[in-house]
């Protein structure tokens, strides 16, 4: 077998650098090689949570000294990470799984360790975010990551109520306990007509991937309670492209929305019309906020 130190040859590996390391999201196995080399030749590593990176080390006979950095101390421990680069030393940054940054703490560090004028070169590997988007299809061709919406009702439905138009698919993270009323918050401010991917555990032992509507999301998941348990990735089809009808019905949807909510008057108008609903959906949000 190859030795690690030459199939990491090619790539420059210099001191007094920060190295943010992907690490597995689920599957120890999905660690790369490069990641490996890396976090053997490091002086030390900055890590989210010291003891689940230590359990990951462990399995790969890694031993480095450890550095905790997560969401509540990130600002401090830059700067001490920056006293250790000063030094001279590698520093390697991972997060609890995934690619540090992305909603993870990482970015914070980032920021501080260039201003100090030290380099941050980054390792590929595992990402919830790319996993899922893999299994999607071509209806996310664009997207834009949000990831976690705010955990109140209200504040959730202000954060949605103008992505109703995006036009590009939107990828949410999102929380075993939050689940059920999240995706009720997607189809409520969205419509239930347009896609969706819910990725739960993924890459883990009850990883599953469902592709169906936002209607159809909340019966998926009441349907098992297990379904309802671990982590997840939901990935929403962005609003219908404008076409030169789409003022057509305008008439009709104002007089619907004197009486009904923008989702009951989307579906008369649908029915009447034989029109797109999920495009009628978006038009009547519209005209709602005018």
């Amino acid at each position: 077998m190859t030795p690690l130190s030459e199939l990491a040859q090619g790539q420059q590996y210099p001191t007094a650098a920060l190295y943010v390391v992907a690490t597995p999201i689920g599957n120890v196995a999905d660690i790369t090689l490069r990641a490996l080399h890396v976090l053997g030749l490091v002086d030390r590593i900055a890590a989210e949570d010291t003891r689940n990176t230590g359990q990951l080390l462990s399995r790969y006979g890694i031993s480095k000294p450890l550095l905790a950095v997560h969401q509540h101390n990130e600002r401090a421990a830059a700067l001490r990470i920056v006293e250790h680069l000063q030094a001279g030393e590698r520093v390697a940054y991972v997060s609890d799984a995934g690619t540090p940054g992305i909603s993870d703490p990482g970015a914070i560090l980032v920021d501080a360790v260039r201003e100090a004028g030290f380099p941050v070169i980054p390792l590929p590997g595992a990402s919830a975010l790319a996993t899922a988007l893999s299994a999607a299809g071509n209806w996310v061709a664009t997207f834009s990551f949000l990831g976690f919406l705010p955990p109140k009702s209200k504040q959730r439905a202000s954060t949605l109520q103008p992505l109703a138009t995006h036009p590009h698919a939107m990828v949410f993270y999102e929380a075993p306990h939050r689940i059920v009323e999240t995706v009720q918050a997607l189809a409520d401010a969205f419509g239930g007509a347009r896609r969706l991917l819910i990725a739960r555990e993924l890459t883990k032992l009850h990883e599953a991937v469902h592709c169906g509507t936002l209607a159809e999301g909340p019966t998926w998941l009441a349907a098992d309670p297990n379904r309802q348990r671990g982590e997840f990735v939901l990935v929403v089809e962005g609003a219908p492209q404008e076409t030169a009808g789409e003022h057509d019905h305008d008439a009709l949807l104002e007089i619907l929305l004197e009486e009904l909510t923008v989702s009951s008057a989307a579906k008369v108008a649908a029915s009447i019309t034989g029109a797109s609903r999920n495009a009628l959906y978006t038009r009547a949000l519209a005209l709602k906020k005018e």
